[in-house]
């Protein structure tokens, strides 16, 4: 008989998070968020389109600090997404499967992010 004061499955909190594991969900997530941020994008054309007042209420509500915020998020994600599907682009090429490779290209993804979305944002305040 089995013994029944140990777990059916492993519980979540003993795996390790490598960082491969880590950026993948993350690349999934950034792609959700991609989309939201896309039907913002389009309802912000519209409201560019239909009215003036529209538009400014729209304008009103990005150019708070909540705007802002999901915007920089938004950036955040936009160049996580691009620069994880280059890595993949890689790897569909048959390169980086190592681990010490898809490690290092997985700091890469990680600082290239941070570096141009603080860039954009840097650029776009202090223009």
């Amino acid at each position: 008989m089995a013994n029944s004061q140990r777990p059916l499955s492993p519980h979540l909190g003993i795996y390790k998070w490598p960082l491969a594991m880590a950026i993948s969900i993350l690349h999934r997530i950034t792609g959700v968020a991609l989309a939201v941020g896309a039907v913002l994008m389009v309802a912000l054309f519209v409201a560019i389109a239909s009215d003036p007042e529209c538009y400014e209420w729209m304008r009103s509500i990005l150019a708070g600090k909540i705007g802002k915020s999901f915007l920089f998020l938004w950036t955040l994600a936009l160049f996580l997404h691009l620069f994880n599907g280059i890595r993949h682009l890689f790897w569909d090429a048959g390169y980086g499967f190592d681990k010490q490779t898809t490690f290092n290209s997985g700091v890469i993804t990680l600082l290239a992010t941070v570096i141009l979305t603080v860039a954009v944002w840097g650029v776009a305040y202090f223009s």
